[in-house]
C-alpha cells in the first residue's frame, strides 16, 4: 500500500516545488529577488512555511534552483532553435539569420513566449547571492557567448568578415541585445521592441559578413 502511494506523492511533491518556482520566478523578473518573500510565495502556491523548508532550506536555495531551472530551459530554447534553423538551412550564415528571425518571434510575445532575463534581474541584486549563484551566472554568459562564437567562427569561415570586428564581441552582442531589449521593451511599454532589435541585430551580423 505504501509503495504504490509513493509515486503520487513524489509527482505531488515535485509539482509543489515548481509551482513555487514558477510563482518566484514571476516575482524576481517583476520585482527583483529581494522583494520576493518566501511569505507571499507560500500564500501564492497555498502551501504552510514548513512546506516551502522542505523542498528548500533558505531563499539562497531557492535562488540557486531557480537559475538552474531557468538556465535549463533557456538552453533547451537554443538547442531548439538551433536545431530549427539547421533544418531549413545548411548555409552557416543564412542558418544564423533564420535562428535570429526565429529568436525574434519568440520574444516578440513577452512574457508569455519567454519570461524576461532571470540572469539580469540576478545580477542588478548579486550582493544578495552567494558565489555559487554568481559563478554560475558568469560560467552561463560565458557558455552563451561560447555557443554563438562557434557559429560565428562557421560563418567566418565561409564568409570573411567584411568589418573589422572581434567575434566574441559579436557574440556577447546577442546577450546585449536581448537583456537591453527586455529593458526597453517594459520600460516604454513597448512589446514590440526587443524583436525589433532582434531585427537589428540580425541585420548587423549579415553586414558583418556579406557587406552593406
Amino acid at each position: 500500500m505504501t509503495n504504490a502511494a509513493e509515486p503520487l506523492i513524489q509527482r505531488k511533491s515535485a509539482d509543489t516545488r515548481e509551482r513555487i518556482l514558477d510563482a518566484a520566478e514571476a516575482g524576481v523578473l517583476e520585482k527583483g529577488f529581494a522583494a520576493t518573500s518566501i511569505d507571499e510565495l507560500i500564500a501564492a502556491v497555498g502551501i504552510t512555511k514548513g512546506g516551502f523548508f522542505y523542498h528548500f532550506s533558505d531563499k539562497g536555495a531557492l535562488a540557486k534552483a531557480l537559475l538552474e531551472r531557468y538556465i535549463e530551459r533557456e538552453n533547451a530554447l537554443f538547442d531548439d532553435l538551433f536545431r530549427r534553423a539547421d533544418e531549413l538551412n545548411e548555409d552557416p550564415l543564412h542558418g544564423f539569420l533564420v535562428l535570429l528571425k526565429m529568436m525574434s518571434e519568440v520574444f516578440a510575445d513577452l512574457p508569455n513566449g519567454h519570461p524576461g532575463c532571470l540572469i539580469a534581474a540576478y545580477c542588478y541584486q548579486d550582493r544578495l547571492f552567494d558565489r555559487d549563484v554568481r559563478d554560475l551566472t558568469t560560467s552561463t554568459v560565458i557558455a552563451w557567448r561560447d555557443r554563438f562564437r562557434e557559429r560565428l567562427d562557421l560563418i567566418a569561415a565561409k564568409y570573411p568578415p567584411k568589418l573589422p570586428v572581434d567575434l566574441d564581441d559579436v557574440a556577447d552582442m546577442l546577450s546585449v541585445v536581448v537583456d537591453g531589449g527586455i529593458i526597453l521593451s517594459r520600460v516604454v511599454h513597448d512589446r514590440s521592441a526587443l524583436p525589433r532589435q532582434m531585427l537589428l541585430y540580425r541585420d548587423f551580423v549579415r553586414t558583418v559578413f556579406v557587406g552593406a
